[in-house]
């Protein structure tokens, strides 16, 4: 996936040139796998350009979803991004911490692209790396936040590392904010997974594990992926 200043969707277009955090994979692949099912009241933390937001928005007809993030630069570009978009009265960006905000507010579907990266090198750049580490919101304040903001019905779904999957788990105990959809990414067929998609929830569901591979050896896309995203990318 390239980097550019527009990327464009099928439906919408966002500029991601001041947010630190780029539209890439990781959130393309939650916006289009997390349960929009009867959900009318979603938060999206850390929003930054508004990607996710905006895929469910497309996703949810009669969904209202709240994109926050602490970066004021990626609440600005998010701001133009909603309000150009088809669903501009179901979107609102605020700069706020969610830990501010726990307690407070109740919705059907939180989903959250969190920091991560919590053990590697630093990246130099400031921005980027509160946006890419744990820096200021850890897996556990964000699955312990979202038990206390949740509907009974509704959901967490984020995406992580697969070697952050032990955390979160533990997270989800001391939560009591049950797994119940694990599905793990492979990036290339016949590797290993890089990445996991999570939904925690008290409804009582099955739990599932499965999983997900986005190309071929020779670098075309999986029918499940183009499954999974061909709503919203141009090509697809």
């Amino acid at each position: 996936m390239g980097r550019e200043n527009i990327f464009r969707f099928k439906q919408f277009a966002v500029l991601n040139d001041r947010t630190p955090m780029k539209v890439g994979t990781d959130g393309v692949l939650l916006g289009a796998w997390c349960p929009v099912e009867a959900a009318r009241q979603v938060l999206d933390v850390g929003t930054g350009c508004g990607v996710i937001a905006l895929m469910i928005a497309q996703r949810a007809e009669f969904a209202h979803i709240d994109g926050i993030d602490i970066e004021h630069d990626a609440i600005v570009e998010a701001s133009v991004n909603f309000s150009r978009s088809p669903w501009s009265k179901r979107l609102t960006a605020r700069e706020v911490d969610f830990n501010s905000i726990v307690g407070q507010e109740s919705y059907d579907l939180i989903v959250s692209n969190p920091p991560y990266f919590s053990d590697s090198l630093l990246p130099r750049d400031e921005s980027r790396s509160m946006a890419r580490h744990g820096l200021t919101l850890s897996y556990s304040q964000l699955v312990e936040g979202a038990s206390h903001m949740l509907t009974p019905e509704g959901s967490l779904a984020l995406i992580s590392p697969t070697s952050a999957e032990a955390s979160i788990i533990e997270a989800a105990t001391f939560a009591s904010l049950p797994v119940r959809h694990m599905t793990r990414v492979i990036p290339v067929k016949g590797g290993a997974p890089k990445r996991t998609l999570w939904r925690l929830t008290r409804r009582t569901l099955p739990c599932i594990e499965d999983t997900i591979t986005i190309a071929h050896t020779d670098g075309s896309f999986t029918h499940e992926y183009t499954a999974l995203t061909r709503p919203f990318y141009l090509k697809m």
